[in-house]
């Protein structure tokens, strides 16, 4: 479309005048027929006036497809305007004429071989443009041609034509070697065919981001260096974005290049000004900061960013996003420059806003002064958006420079005396929060506060100014009264309010619990009894028990120290701001979004990392990580998606693991130590069951076991390949262990990457992970908890990382684990879930481990035993599978499945077949008896039978178990290990003296052998 519009405008500079508009008017009925004899005149003239008519009816949306071969045969021409106009036509009408368009061919052909070089590069352009395959065959050679033609002109053309080629037929570029041409045109003389080699190369590379096609080295930088300089504005954006892509080896080079960028900053195109902007950051990180060029470049680097504010409003919402992005990674770049982020009468709001914003990141001790005085001014606007978030600022600044929170204080005050409603409701949701910031200093002016109660009708001013009074109730004599003012219409306030106002009413009680009891009861009683809100229940519920069990607790729980606010709580994440500042002048930038999040189908899609942070160069996020581990794995899924903390605290269980009934055998020197990330765990918080208190008045019920849907990780095949299918028969046996997978993302876990697996060595399960830093600060104080699960999987002892980890580093973790941790069934039954504290937060994931890891050493039956019990396995409890491509003997099968503790106990040749009868045992006493049926031959015969005891069901049918295997029927053991998957959850609850039993048939059959599996 981009291409039809350049060559519209073209054909206005050859064909069409203003003074062309009789071409546009609407002619007669007989139009096509008069064209069409117009178009076969003799006369060149007629001929041109005819074509002029046809393009300017396909302008105005007029189907004109009937003339295609008598405007395909005006194409034989000599005249440079009737050209251009044909092939105008040409590229609109060839789609859906592909067979006409061939007849055009020939013309091109010839036309790439013209003496005028304006021709040869129309004729390429054009061929290019037209998406038909049975073109593009034709296409190449003229394409050879036009890559390697003296003239500069034809040779840029040509360029952008093979990224048109490889889009439309890559495997055919590859082919025919236009890759490597490409490439080689880099070293062209000319700049512009120079910059759109790599406006080429650079469009591959993003469709295929593993190619590694833009091969940079310090020689071809030198290249674009020096073509830079010569280029077109667009050719130089092509070439800073190549630039911005490329790792120099040491500070001195990365020095050389920014001096040689560093003239493209006084360019007139803004678009030239970020690119070389962001070429500039990303190498700044490999200067040293104490170097006499590290403070110059900072000065001119402010410059050229302040002179793009004085474009029109568009460009500077543009300009402002990305200054916002720099200025939260290197604020002392426009430190200052505050005075051209002021707000002018006339800016649009979308401007104003992100000058404020700005204003609050740059705010400093030093122009507090002159920042708060235009902040007061603003907040005496007209535009009540505009003025809510001035007086929202004024309370930043106050949380962000210490030494100015009095002075900000005084002024908000000033703001609350002008009486103007949605000023005095800003202004106290901000005097909230520097209460929290500052505690103990500004109580002094909760009575001018509580003057204004009345005039409060928003929904987050109420919820601040009742969370003040809870919070300060001893200090305000009449704090009941004006909670209880609040509790007359309790159920026609928002959620917010509800909720701040149950806590506030607990708070006064635990403050003057002889003069409050009946305010609590009531709103206990309304937030419990008559509130459909599930948030507001249970954070009642928990109020009531805690009141009515142990005061003191709640009182410890409800009144303890709060955590100091900061300001930087809306600061982007480092490690999406990294590779936002490698985005600088693109869609990125102004969205604060990585392109992921926002370009469909983000298949070239690559992560980006600052030059300096990012190590050995590695991307945040392979996007081939863990593939070996095939490709029906799902991603591991962050636990806590939805945005309700409480609910989330309430659902996911972090107590020290505890077991029921008699307690577990000693094991041989492990101690549960894992640690209670909450610090004493909701468990203990709330006591035994939540059964009614006497105390309180009130009962209610327990809340539910099962984890909610949010917490469920996708369902996952969790198998692992116990043969070792790519490894044959020669290798060593032992119990598999299944690659290394990202379980925690750094994009989700503030810049902490956790990647693992399971293995079982020497008869203990162990969870080995490697923790990597991926953020820009030390991190420390680690800690492990798992969520109840299937088997009772539970750290065996804590979480030993014994030095701090530092920003880029990574570090080995081996946690052994036992099995006599709380027992909830999961889905998939393999799911855990899992909590990991540091010193910055606290991040949850959920992973699957193989089944196979459960498997326990002393699961070999006493033969007699097996008998009796294979014998007492009604055939009704059978179904079917299939399986393939399984190439081990019967005797290597049998060799490698017991390395995984899966014993052989007989074996028995009938009709030319092997069977194998096997047992294993898991780490809750079932038992599992298994049918090897090993045969060679027909490869596509292929059959499994399962069967289970008498009084135990199968929660599965055929077809469902067979759909969640196929992936992973590459592995006899897989289908053990997900058949336990769909075990019903009683099956868990049995011991071994009960001696259960499933019995499985496998008949899988490759180019070597047939077995069966049970």
């Amino acid at each position: 479309m981009q291409e039809f519009a350049n060559q519209l405008c073209e054909n206005r500079q050859f064909g069409f005048k203003m003074t062309d508009s009789k071409y546009f008017t609407t002619t007669k009925k007989g139009e096509i027929f008069e064209l069409k004899a117009e178009l076969n005149s003799d006369k060149k003239e007629k001929k041109k006036e005819a074509v002029k008519k046809v393009i300017a009816s396909m302008t105005v949306g007029k189907d004109v497809s009937a003339l295609f071969p008598d405007v395909v045969n005006c194409m034989q021409t000599d005249n440079l305007e009737l050209k251009k106009l044909v092939y105008l036509y040409l590229m609109n009408y060839a789609k859906s004429q592909p067979d006409m368009a061939i007849m055009a061919v020939n013309t091109f052909v010839k036309d790439c071989e013209d003496p005028n070089p304006l021709i040869r590069a129309l004729a390429v352009r054009t061929m290019g443009c037209i998406r038909v395959d049975k073109i593009t065959e034709y296409l190449c050679e003229p394409l050879r041609k036009c890559l390697k033609d003296e003239d500069p002109y034809v040779r840029k053309t040509a360029a952008v034509c093979v990224a048109k080629l490889h889009d439309i037929n890559a495997q055919l570029v590859e082919d025919q070697g236009f890759l490597d041409t490409l490439k080689d045109l880099i070293s062209d003389s000319n700049p512009m065919v120079v910059a759109n080699a790599v406006a080429a190369l650079s469009e591959i590379a993003e469709s295929h981001p593993n190619s590694n096609l833009l091969d940079l080295n310090p020689q071809t930088i030198n290249k674009l260096l020096t073509a830079l300089n010569e280029c077109t504005e667009w050719g130089q954006i092509f070439i800073l974005d190549c630039l911005a892509n490329y790792t120099p080896r040491d500070d001195r080079e990365s020095q050389s290049i920014c001096e040689r960028v560093t003239p493209r900053l006084s360019h007139a195109n803004s678009a030239v000004v970020l690119s070389a902007v962001k070429v500039l950051m990303k190498f700044m990180e490999m200067l040293p900061k104490d170097l006499d060029y590290y403070g110059t470049l900072l000065k001119k680097l402010a410059p050229p960013l302040v002179t793009l504010l004085s474009a029109e409003p568009e460009l500077q919402y543009v300009a402002l996003r990305n200054i916002n992005l720099i200025v939260q990674r290197r604020p002392e770049i426009l430190k200052h420059e505050m005075k051209v982020f002021f707000v002018k009468y006339n800016d649009p709001i979308y401007v104003k806003l992100e000058k404020l914003d700005i204003m609050i990141r740059l705010a400093s001790q030093a122009n507090i002064a002159q920042v708060l005085a235009e902040l007061k001014e603003y907040a005496t606007e007209v535009d009540v958006d505009f003025v809510r978030k001035a007086v929202r600022a004024i309370g930043r600044c106050a949380i962000k420079v210490e030494q100015s929170a009095e002075r900000c204080v005084s002024t908000l005050l000033d703001l609350i005396q002008t009486k103007v409603n949605y000023v005095v409701q800003e202004a106290i949701v901000v005097i909230k929060d520097i209460f929290r910031k500052y505690p103990n200093k500004y109580e002094s002016v909760i009575g001018t506060l509580c003057e204004n109660l009345d005039s409060l009708d928003e929904p987050e001013a109420r919820a601040a100014m009742i969370w003040i009074v809870g919070e300060y109730a001893e200090r305000i004599d009449n704090a009941d009264e004006l909670l209880e003012s609040f509790l007359e219409g309790f159920h026609d306030e928002s959620t917010q309010v509800q909720l701040q106002l149950l806590t506030a009413i607990v708070k006064l009680f635990l403050k003057k619990p002889t003069e409050t009891q009946e305010l609590v009861q009531q709103v206990l009683s309304l937030a419990t009894q008559d509130s459909d809100n599930p948030d507001l229940r249970d954070r009642g519920y928990i109020y009531w028990r805690l009141l009515s069990t142990d005061p003191v607790a709640a009182k410890e729980v409800v009144l303890a120290e709060k955590p100091l606010i900061s300001e930087e709580t809306d600061l982007i994440e480092p490690t999406l701001l990294e590779e936002l500042i490698c985005h600088i002048g693109t869609l990125a930038s102004v969205y604060h979004k990585p392109p992921s999040a926002f370009v469909e189908g983000s298949r070239g899609v690559q992560h980006k990392r600052l030059a300096g942070s990012a190590g050995s160069g590695e991307s945040v996020e392979s996007p081939d990580a863990g593939s070996a581990a095939g490709a029906s794995e799902a991603p591991p899924a962050v636990i806590p998606s939805q945005g309700d903390l409480l609910g989330d605290l309430l659902n996911l269980d972090l107590t020290p693991p505890t077991t029921a009934g008699p307690p577990p055998p000693p094991s041989s020197g492990m101690q549960m130590g894992a640690m209670d990330l909450l610090g004493g765990g909701l468990d203990s918080l709330l006591g035994g069951d939540l059964g009614g208190s006497p105390a309180m008045g009130a009962g209610f019920a327990a809340p539910p076991a099962a984890m909610p849907a949010s917490f469920s990780a996708p369902v996952s095949s969790g198998l692992d390949d116990l043969f070792d299918l790519g490894g044959g028969v020669g290798m060593p046996m032992g119990a598999y262990s299944p690659p290394k997978t990202v379980w925690l993302p750094a994009m989700k876990a503030k810049g902490l990457e956790i990647s693992g697996t399971f293995a079982r060595r020497a008869g203990v399960i162990q969870m080995e992970m490697t923790l990597t830093n991926k953020a820009m600060s030390v991190m420390t104080d680690f800690a492990i908890q798992f969520n109840r699960n299937s088997f009772g999987l539970a750290p065996a002892g804590p979480l030993q990382v014994l030095s701090p980890l530092s920003p880029n580093q990574s570090i080995e973790v081996t946690l052994p684990l036992n099995t006599v941790g709380p027992v909830m069934k999961m889905d998939p039954l393999n799911n855990l879930q899992v909590a990991v504290k540091n010193n910055i937060d606290v991040f949850y994931f959920s992973c699957q481990y193989p089944i196979s890891m459960l498997f326990v050493e002393d699961g070999k039956m006493e033969r007699q035993v097996f008998l009796a019990t294979w014998k007492d396995i009604p055939n009704d409890n059978e179904s079917q599978f299939q399986i393939k491509d399984c190439h081990l003997s019967s005797d290597a099968s049998s060799s490698k499945l017991q390395g995984s503790n899966i014993f052989t106990i007989a074996k028995r040749t009938v009709e030319g077949q092997d069977m194998l009868y096997q047992s294993m045992k898991l780490t809750n006493g079932i038992w599992l008896l298994a049918e090897l049926r090993v045969q060679t031959g027909n490869p596509n015969y292929t059959s499994a039978t399962v069967s289970v005891p008498d009084g135990l069901c199968l929660a599965f049918q055929t077809d469902h178990l067979g759909a969640s295997l196929l992936p992973s029927l590459q592995s006899d053991h897989g289908f053990i290990c997900n058949s336990l998957c769909f075990l019903p959850f009683k099956l868990l609850s049995l011991s071994v003296t009960q001696l259960s039993c499933l019995k499985i048939q496998f008949h899988i059959c490759s180019l070597y052998s047939s077995h069966s599996l049970t």
